[in-house]
């Protein structure tokens, strides 16, 4: 029972997030997420006692995602700014993979409709990239002039803004190549000897041995490994 109650209440709560994503809060009600799941109101309820509660738990599940995304890059004990760059590019992936970090995202900016505390963003990622600079400058990869708390700032401002005109244009289909874009200006001042390509081309191929030793999956699921040729085919012309 307990074992069916979970699958029933992530079923609902994937459900509700491609409804949050497609139409917002305002424009998703319990009756639509009872009508695309087959199931009752009166189940919904029975999981999630209103609409905002399940708001809520969509965004804590998208803030659940990261502290676990970050401890399995730093311990591949990498240098830090390499770190940085390949946690960036799995960020991206899963803000364009996974339908509960987008309506998770979504709903916080839609915050204001919404009556429930919601945890604060942007303040952890803050922290985590003002870590991983200051670890730069231990290994002396930070370029002289850096402060790493400012330059924290203005990295995740530069992500998450790259991630809102890229959702806009193309619904982040091209997120990869803007990221790697991004990371060529990025890194040309961040490096004490500045070598952005040559970086860029340690993570993506990294990145690429992973994915093919991963068993394959099944066509139509997925678009890791489209993503990561692209950005290939792009650091090649």
């Amino acid at each position: 029972m307990q074992v069916r109650a979970r699958t029933t209440r992530r079923s609902l709560l994937e459900t509700a997030a491609r409804l949050f994503d497609e139409r917002g809060y305002a424009g998703t009600s319990i009756s639509d997420i009872s009508t695309r799941s087959g199931r009752t109101s009166g189940a919904i309820y029975f999981h999630y006692a209103s609409k905002e509660n399940l708001a809520l738990a969509i965004v804590e599940e998208h803030f659940a995602t990261w502290p676990e995304l970050i401890a399995r890059h730093r311990a591949a004990r990498l240098p830090a700014l390499d770190t940085l760059v390949a946690l960036s590019f799995d960020v991206a992936r899963a803000f364009r993979d996974d339908v509960v970090i987008r309506a998770g995202s979504r709903l916080w900016m839609e915050r204001k409709a919404i009556d429930a505390a919601l945890p604060t963003p942007f303040v952890g990622w803050t922290a985590t990239v003002t870590e991983l600079l200051e670890e730069a400058r231990t290994e002396g990869m930070l370029a002289a002039a850096i402060d790493p708390g400012t330059a924290a700032h203005g990295v995740v401002c530069a992500f998450f803004g790259l991630h809102t005109v890229a959702d806009a244009l193309d619904g982040r289909s091209c997120i990869e190549e803007r990221l790697h874009g991004l990371w060529l200006l990025l890194l040309a001042a961040l490096q004490a000897d500045p070598a952005p390509a040559a970086l860029l081309s340690r993570v993506h191929d990294r990145a690429g041995a992973a994915e093919q030793r991963r068993p394959a999956r099944p066509a139509g699921t997925g678009t890791a490994r489209t993503g990561l040729a692209a950005v290939g085919a792009a650091r090649a012309k």
